[in-house]
């Protein structure tokens, strides 16, 4: 006897006999009866068929009937499609320029590259296949994905890569907009040093503070005498701030809490403050500069000078694809059916 559907089912069946539904109205049908494949698109002189566009939006239409109600999911299959077939459309150029440069991508290649998707994610064969199927994405489906992949990249050194320059002037600009800033009138840029002491136990609590105030007190005493504040800090201090040799930033007097306001607002750059007890450790701080107008530099131009340089680097690869994609499809035979 067959089981009634649950309702969370029933409401799902009809949708997927309106996928089913929705594919078969688009295959033509010959005099004799058999289904006949269609072509959707025509790039120069390749063609782009129906049953190609279905092996591309199938497993889309699928998400699709699960999240969309009947009275949307039409709209939002034809949306799917388009998109899909305009993906269609820019990788065939893609293989009409490879074959233009005589370029292939081999069953090696592609191992490596899904070897190394593998490897990266730390997962074994098996697992990898796992995850692949729950993403609704076959093994050769991923192995074609990561062969467009290799193709573009070289198309992409080619005919593109070759034409960008990154030069110094925009590297130096990137990281003035990026790395410093302006203080203005009332800002403070502060160094900031902190000690905490042990709570867990309640018996040595005047102990524990009396060994943090004298930890405190001796670094404060190595910095009056010359040594290296964000040394000391990335070294002794219990901060989070300690990491970045206590660079804090800046702030006004309205931002600090009222320790901290009162231990900085009359110092001169350079100086230092005295130690302030908080609720749970002590700290002390460093006057950078309260110029307005003043130039902050929150981390080294060479340090960041070949980061930077790749951070425009991709970001000039990005734009110059998508406007030679354009030109590609400019110059190009298009025509959808």
């Amino acid at each position: 006897m067959k089981q009634p559907l649950s309702p969370s089912k029933s409401k799902l069946y009809p949708l997927y006999l309106l996928v089913a539904l929705f594919f078969l109205l688009q295959l033509a049908t010959s005099a004799t009866g058999e289904m006949v494949d269609k072509v959707v698109a025509v790039v120069n002189e390749d063609i782009i068929t129906l049953s190609e566009l279905q092996a591309e939006t199938t497993t889309i239409y699928k998400t699709l009937g699960k999240d969309n109600s009947a009275k949307n999911l039409l709209e939002a299959m034809d949306e799917a499609r388009e998109l899909a077939l305009n993906k269609m459309i820019d990788q065939t150029l893609m293989e009409q320029k490879a074959r233009q440069f005589n370029l292939t991508v081999t069953d090696q290649e592609i191992d490596a590259a899904y070897n190394r998707m593998k490897n990266n994610m730390s997962l074994s064969p098996s697992q990898f296949r796992s995850k692949l199927s729950k993403s609704g994405i076959s093994v050769e489906q991923y192995r074609t994905k990561l062969r467009n992949n290799i193709l573009q990249s070289k198309i992409v050194s080619i005919d593109i890569r070759s034409k960008i320059v990154i030069t110094d002037e925009m590297i130096h600009a990137y990281y003035d907009q990026h790395y410093t800033s302006q203080m203005n009138k009332g800002d403070y840029y502060l160094l900031q040093m902190g000690f905490t002491w042990d709570n867990s136990d309640a018996s040595r609590h005047e102990i524990n503070k009396e060994k943090t105030l004298s930890l405190a007190r001796r670094i404060h005493k190595l910095i009056k005498e010359g040594q290296d504040f964000k040394t000391l800090a990335k070294k002794f201090s219990d901060l989070p701030s300690a990491s970045d040799g206590g660079d804090i930033g800046i702030f006004t007097l309205d931002d600090m809490a009222p320790a901290m306001q009162a231990a900085v607002k009359d110092l001169q750059p350079g100086e230092l403050s005295s130690i302030v007890e908080l609720q749970s450790g002590y700290q002390f701080f460093k006057l950078l500069s309260a110029d307005a107008e003043a130039i902050v530099v929150t981390s080294p131009y060479e340090a960041n000078k070949a980061e930077i340089r790749d951070k425009l680097y991709a970001i000039k690869m990005k734009e110059a694809y998508k406007a030679w994609v354009k030109e590609l499809k400019a110059s190009a035979y298009i025509r959808k059916l």
